[in-house]
């Protein structure tokens, strides 16, 4: 008996409004002494009508939204899907189901959902509960920016027919999810072509690749092909000289270098287009089976090596989710810290609003281990700009392209535009 006035305690303090349960309480003990002294059927009656009414009240807590269950299910355009980019709005479908044979006019829920960084939304909408208490909601979040994010308890709040009590409940329908960065399709980047018209040591390494004993193909004769080359066959069915085509060893591998560095960015949307570029560029790495990697600068350095891989990508993409511009002290520090995880004769990528002597710093680290260096500046968005594609300090032979829109990354990168 003891826990079970102990368990009507806890589930009235929490479920309904203290304040008035006490006036409800209050009448029916009035009621009560009215019977108990005066007597008599209309006392008899009024305690009963009252008795009925407190049960009614003190029973739908119970009943009702207190054990209230729920699902949630997230998609975007009507389509379930699980990629969701920086600018995109969650369509969320809640499916809440209240037990009970108690009538309800309405429920109120309430929605909280929070970024990693802290920040949070509130949502609040009502639906009437059909005869068997089922009821769905629909809602759609504000275009998201990069991070993770995750739905907290869902709460439920109702009243009876009579406007008397409120009543609470809460539960937990999982609902986490992750906002990649906003990327922008890159149809071609001229410096990680074969076919490059660029000139310097980059471009030499990418035409110098010794050919592999793997046949690609035929092509026609050209005047000087050795022999051994002379494909007979094709040259018998076609009447014309043909040669084999033999496939290049793999493009240098590649890292993109994401400077994390609080002190170099003016705005947190200068370090949003940041790390914009870095995602959109490994995407296309990835598109192309290039042998990609990253490394990321900020309180701690994080590396992943070069690789063509779909799963190692997946782990880029997610860590640059989570990356935040919380860097601090000298850059080159932290990139000596970790020399020994840069390869050798790689195509070093800094991707940073770094210019002067702080970017030639870098440039001359990449020099120093062999790796050929560029850098994509970014610019604050509020500059003026329309990028510029691959400037170069003639001083210091410091090759850079700039911009400060992630629409001008396509054009900057190759001058090729969809």
């Amino acid at each position: 008996m003891r826990a079970l006035f102990s368990y009507l305690r806890l589930n009235l303090q929490r479920q309904h409004q203290p304040s008035k349960l006490w006036l409800v309480v209050l009448v029916w003990i009035g009621c009560l002494l009215y019977m108990l002294f005066q007597g008599g059927k209309t006392s008899v009656m009024l305690f009963s009508m009252v008795t009925l009414l407190s049960l009614y009240l003190i029973g739908g807590g119970f009943r009702g939204v207190g054990r209230a269950r729920g699902s949630r299910h997230l998609s975007i355009g009507g389509d379930h899907s699980e990629i969701i980019h920086a600018g995109d709005q969650v369509q969320v479908r809640l499916n809440v189901t209240i037990p009970g044979f108690l009538p309800l006019p309405y429920v109120i829920v309430r929605e909280t959902l929070k970024r990693h960084n802290g920040e949070s939304w509130s949502f609040e909408e009502s639906l009437i509960p059909s005869m068997r208490g089922k009821g769905e909601l629909l809602f759609q979040t504000p275009p998201l920016e990069r991070g993770r994010y995750r739905f907290y308890g869902t709460e439920c709040i109702s009243e009876d027919i009579f406007g008397l009590l409120e009543n609470r409940g809460k539960f937990n329908a999982p609902g986490e999810f992750l906002v990649l960065p906003r990327t922008v399709f890159v149809p071609y980047w001229e410096m990680g072509s074969r076919h490059s018209r660029l000139g310097g040591q980059q471009t030499s390494q990418l035409m110098s690749r010794p050919e592999t004993n793997q046949i690609n193909g035929v092509r026609d004769y050209v005047y000087g092909d050795r022999i051994s080359r002379i494909h007979w066959n094709a040259t018998a069915r076609t009447g014309i000289w043909k040669s084999k085509e033999f496939e290049h060893e793999a493009l240098p591998k590649t890292v993109l270098v994401l400077d994390g560095m609080a002190e170099h960015y003016e705005s947190g949307a200068q370090f949003e287009l940041a790390v914009s570029v870095a995602s959109s560029m490994l995407e296309y790495g990835m598109r192309e089976r290039m042998g990609m990697g990253l490394f990321t600068i900020g309180e701690e350095n994080y590396s992943f090596l070069p690789t063509d891989h779909a799963s190692d990508w997946h782990r880029m993409q997610v860590h640059l989710v989570d990356i935040m511009s919380d860097g601090r002290g000298e850059m080159l520090h932290k990139l000596e810290k970790d020399a020994r995880l840069f390869p050798a004769g790689s195509l070093f990528v800094l991707i940073s609003p770094l210019q002067g002597d702080k970017a030639w710093e870098a440039f001359q680290f990449a020099r120093l281990r062999q790796m050929n260096p560029v850098q994509i500046r970014i610019e604050s968005p509020d500059q003026q700009g329309n990028g510029q594609e691959n400037t170069v300090d003639p001083v210091r032979g410091m090759s850079s392209y700039t911009l400060n829109s992630l629409d001008q990354l396509p054009l900057v990168l190759g001058g090729r535009t969809l």
